[in-house]
């Protein structure tokens, strides 16, 4: 055993002494295993950066709350099947009662409506493309919205639809700059509303399902005032279902689904007219469509560490030409040929996982870089072990490379070596 880490450490350091004393051939040699794991290594941890900043923008609807809509969000709509989605009836009210009325699963449901490229007015100061949305009184509960100022809606403002509206942040910000925004009115839709709250700030998201942050709040009975809220108005709605304590998603799945087919009277025979959402089905959707980008960045740094791979065979086959005759000696001398073998494939190992951690640092001060443009809505990060399969990779390709001058360098004939 004490052999084998004095051949070790005596390998890594005739590596070493090999990269110093020619340096320019060394780096050069060995630049494409830089540049493969750079790939490597930038690709899948900008992957993993984007795809964990989508999935954290989808978070927040909450892992166990069931979306009733009529299109599916498994990614399975396509030209063939978007027209016969499109005739599905839209969730509505009556669905909504027959929830809170006979699941027995439920602990609250709402509707929510949405309609946007509206104006939002305050003295001389507008905020044009407002999204207006109107909501049952379980939204903001079960969707966990957060107010910076004032309040939500109260019971009275519920049930008659009073003129009371509640603010996105950047739409608050963009009417009254500094100034408190709480009990003055700001005027869409043809009325004057009272503005009695103004929404958490959610900030940059690469993805947000909803921008509260764009949008203003009123109940549905006050939207009521301005639309018919029926199955004829094409306007954008999703009813949210979350479940009581204790209850499954599966098992909320099972009973939403026995009570829509029942109050929306289908035959045993018939298909849902209806599709029930969460947010592992966009989890799911994201891990796929992510998993075939990583492939694709893979298999373009394959290329390029397969460049990198006969550059250092190329530099170990000088390597064992150079030191032939000090081959022969430690032959002479009683070192086996798999000791010599192993001194060049560590030799080898050495240089590659070199390259790959100046590809792995000069990956990081990349990401570091982007991460200080302010206008990018995510960041990018490298984790740990992604930096651990870097430098398994260039090993691996390390003795990949050096496996047949080592090969090579063990066969030698001890006299043959020395007289050369």
């Amino acid at each position: 055993m004490k052999n084998i880490f004095k051949i070790i450490y005596e390998s890594i350091r005739q590596a070493l002494q090999a990269l110093s004393a020619n340096k320019l051939r060394s780096l050069l040699s060995i630049l494409g295993i830089t540049i493969g794991i750079f790939c490597i290594v930038s690709v899948q941890s900008a992957v993993n950066s984007l795809q964990s900043s989508i999935k954290d923008s989808f978070s927040a609807m909450g892992s166990n709350v069931l979306y009733v809509d009529i299109f599916p969000w498994d990614g399975s709509v396509n030209e063939e099947n978007y027209r016969k989605y499109l005739k599905r009836p839209e969730p509505d009210f009556k669905d909504l009662e027959a929830l809170k009325a006979e699941a027995e699963t439920v602990d609250a449901a709402a509707l929510a409506f949405f309609t946007g490229g509206k104006t939002i007015k305050y003295g001389r100061e507008y905020v044009q493309g407002g999204m207006i949305m109107g909501v049952t009184p379980d939204y903001p509960d079960i969707v966990n919205l957060q107010l910076e100022n004032g309040r939500f809606f109260n019971a009275a403002e519920w049930r008659t639809g009073d003129d009371k509206v509640i603010l996105g942040n950047q739409v608050s910000t963009s009417l009254f700059k500094n100034l408190d925004p709480i009990g003055k009115y700001v005027k869409f839709l043809g009325r004057k509303y009272r503005v009695i709250g103004v929404l958490k700030k959610e900030g940059k998201s690469l993805f947000s399902m909803i921008p509260y942050d764009e949008a203003v709040l009123i109940s549905t009975s006050n939207m009521q005032k301005s639309y018919v809220l029926n199955q004829k108005t094409r306007m954008g709605r999703l009813c949210n279902v979350a479940p009581k304590e204790g209850v499954s998603i599966d098992e909320l799945r099972e009973d939403v689904t026995g009570v829509l087919r029942g109050t929306r009277r289908l035959r045993p025979v018939e298909e849902n007219n209806f599709a029930l959402n969460e947010q592992s089905m966009i989890n799911n959707a994201v891990d796929a469509f992510f998993s075939s980008i990583r492939i694709g960045g893979f298999l373009i740094a394959l290329a390029a560490l397969l460049v990198g791979m006969f550059g250092v065979a190329n530099i170990m086959f000088v390597s064992v030409n150079e030191r032939t005759k000090i081959i022969g000696i430690k032959k002479a001398l009683g070192a086996t040929p798999g000791v010599i073998m192993l001194e060049f494939l560590i030799e080898a190992i050495v240089l590659s996982i070199l390259g790959g951690a100046i590809g792995i640092v000069v990956t990081a001060l990349l990401m570091g870089g982007i991460n200080l443009i302010e206008s990018i809505p995510f960041k990018f990060f490298i984790s740990s072990t992604m930096a651990i399969v870097g430098v398994l990779i260039a090993a691996v390709v390390g003795i990949l490379a050096g496996l047949i001058p080592a090969f090579i360098a063990s066969r030698k004939d001890p006299v043959v070596a020395i007289r050369k």
